[in-house]
């Protein structure tokens, strides 16, 4: 994932804001005791991770979801695989993991919402043979997709009635900058039940809203291959995370990028080591492998 890559991440402020003030409006929802958590890649193909699969492997997913409860599912976004497609990847893997596919780019970035019912409906016929184990389709809007365009938003929003959830990111700033807009936004979000994608990612900061508008944090956290600064910074999301879930978070879902994402695996591993230490969670730790281990 290259979105906010910077040459030197040495100067950047990596200190995560405040919450929004509303979010623990949005946190209050009844909730139980236990936290869903699903923590995962963008990808699954060997190509990109690179420390991850044992010498031999051949069905790269049905390993990788020995290692992880779930992946965000990128290559959904790039064109709409049939239904047979999803069928297999059902198949794949085990009764507890959970996909999260982005819709496609025809949707967010070529007609930028317009005129997408069909795309939409075609989308979420294919992924629905995913079955139970479809968990949140998300879509991405393009940076230059702006608050101009706020009244295809709503018609998107008010149109989703799938039993699916679904999460929306927006990349323009003046979408959090202008507190008239972003407060218009959020209160849409909020009622249609759509959940508000927070981006963490080095070049671009001011997506850092920290508003969430349902109890789900869907987070997509891109580090800047620096082992030490990046592992400081999973440290710090830990300490969020535990603070949300005392105020009444029920799901989080958090995916590891990397510029290059074959170190994702290991700082995944790193997450949720720490992430269990502190919520006395049981999330399996995916294992990396030695050099001479790998494929």
């Amino acid at each position: 994932m290259k979105f906010g890559q910077v040459d030197n991440p040495e100067p950047i402020d990596f200190t995560i804001p405040r919450d929004h003030p509303d979010t623990a409006q949005a946190l209050k929802a009844p909730s139980s005791d236990e936290l869903e958590i699903r923590i995962g890649c963008a990808k699954w193909n060997k190509a990109d991770l690179k420390n991850f699969y044992p010498r031999g492997t051949k069905d790269e997913l049905a390993y990788y979801s020995t290692q992880f409860n779930s992946i965000e599912l990128n290559a959904t976004f790039y064109r709409l695989f049939p239904a047979a497609t999803f069928e297999n990847w059902r198949a794949a893997t085990p009764d507890d993991f959970r996909f999260f596919p982005k819709l496609e780019q025809t949707i967010s970035h070529f007609r930028r919402l317009k005129d997408v019912a069909e795309v939409v409906e075609r989308n979420v016929a294919n992924m629905s043979h995913l079955g139970e184990k479809l968990a949140m389709p998300f879509l991405q809007m393009r940076d230059d997709f702006a608050p101009k365009d706020f009244d295809r938003v709503a018609t998107f929003a008010e149109n989703w009635t799938y039993d699916a959830p679904l999460a929306m990111e927006f990349r323009h700033t003046n979408w959090y900058n202008d507190p008239a807009v972003s407060s218009k936004l959020y209160d849409l979000l909020e009622a249609h039940g759509i959940t508000n994608v927070l981006v963490d990612t080095a070049g671009r900061r001011d997506l850092m809203h920290m508003r969430l508008t349902t109890p789900t944090a869907f987070v997509r956290w891109v580090g800047a291959n620096d082992a030490e600064s990046d592992r400081a910074r999973l440290d710090d999301w830990v300490e969020r995370i535990a603070k949300w879930k005392r105020a009444g978070l029920q799901r989080l879902y958090f995916f590891v990028h990397q510029n290059e994402e074959q170190e994702s695996p290991a700082l995944a591993a790193h997450f949720i080591e720490r992430l269990n230490k502190k919520l006395r969670t049981a999330v399996p730790i995916p294992q990396t492998l030695k050099p001479k281990e790998l494929f």
